[in-house]
């Protein structure tokens, strides 16, 4: 793996939205998060591709497409962020310039939804180190989860460094509307107990399992699996850990995304899969819940399944760097993951 040189002091860290953007109602949150950036001690370059947002994109494809090979070409820049997801970064893949960035200096990227799309491009296709962690819009100094709050202590690692982090105690079920308080915090109000599917008559046992990370929002990675985009054999040695969260799959597609990565081979060299909460309610009266889904699809699988993970839409979420080798272990519905950046 090429892992990115740490984040130091002074460490420019470019924004921009390669999907969705930020409407004006939403302007005050962006503008606390850039600020906090900077009291953090980063320096803040702010891309044309942000402030707005038209049929689900900050710009139109041309302009997005730009400005991403301009930053990730720009060794003066050590970071590339968004403000958060979205519906169609895909459409970029095909577009960047793929040869041209295999001389540029790796550079770290984060987020996760619909910027787990890139991440695991990158990954695949140029071998880099991308971290899938808590989105920039959720990232203000007075977010204090042990989860949230560590994110740039991680990213300031050298490579060959190990950290650990531990399952959260509470996550939020309801989204912070940042147009009414833009200084919002999460509301962690559930209780997280991760879960072993496919053992559940020993959960009390421990189980533990190691690999090499890989993965992100179910929707979009079901879609792009196979497809050089995300192949993580090109760059990243298995076994692997597949980590997947679904954001908007109903329970028979939510099936279907899962038993259609089974069956295409996906987890033939997995050590483990872990499954982060899922974001879609069950409808009352549904013939088919979304747990149900999960063991339809998954129920027999050979390695560990853990669900409930805090890879989510429902915050806090763990900080996963993509390529990294992880020791996975669960006892009694505690869980610790750590990574070494190898």
């Amino acid at each position: 793996m090429l892992y990115p040189a740490p984040l130091t002091q002074g460490s420019t860290i470019a924004i921009t939205a390669f999907s969705s953007g930020v409407p004006a109602p939403l302007h005050a949150r962006l503008d606390l998060v850039l600020r906090d950036l900077r009291t953090r001690g980063f320096e803040v370059l702010e891309g044309q591709c942000l402030r707005d947002n038209q049929q689900y994109v900050s710009a139109p494809r041309d302009m997005r497409l730009k400005e991403l090979m301009q930053f990730l070409q720009d060794d003066n820049i050590d970071a590339i962020m968004a403000p958060w997801g979205g519906e169609i970064a895909m459409d970029l893949l095909p577009e960047l310039d793929w040869a041209s960035l295999h001389n540029a200096k790796p550079k770290w990227l984060l987020g996760f939804s619909d910027i787990s799309t890139l991440l695991t491009a990158i990954s695949s296709k140029l071998g880099w180190a991308t971290c899938h962690c808590t989105n920039l819009m959720q990232l203000s100094l007075n977010q204090s989860d042990p989860l949230t709050s560590s994110v740039f202590d991680f990213l300031r690692l050298p490579k060959g460094s190990r950290f650990e982090q531990s399952s959260a105690k509470y996550f939020e079920a309801t989204y912070a509307d940042y147009a009414v308080d833009p200084t919002a915090q999460f509301n962690l109000t559930e209780p997280v107990r991760w879960k072993l599917l496919n053992k559940k008559s020993v959960l009390s046992e421990s189980v533990e399992f190691s690999g090499r990370l890989i993965g992100g929002c179910l929707d979009i990675h079901v879609m792009l699996y196979g497809s050089e985009y995300f192949k993580p054999e090109l760059h990243i040695d298995g076994p692997y850990i597949f980590y997947f969260e679904n954001a908007e799959l109903k329970p028979t597609q939510y099936y279907r995304a899962l038993q259609g990565l089974k069956l295409q081979g996906a987890f033939k060299n997995a050590a483990g899969i872990l499954i982060g909460r899922n974001a879609v309610p069950d409808e009352s009266g549904a013939p088919l819940s979304s747990i149900e889904a999960l063991e339809m699809a998954l129920g027999e699988v050979s390695i560990p399944v853990i669900y409930d993970v805090d890879i989510s839409h429902l915050a806090p979420n763990l900080t996963l760097v993509n390529g990294a080798y992880a020791n996975i272990t669960l006892d009694n519905h505690v869980a610790t993951v750590s990574q070494s950046l190898i």
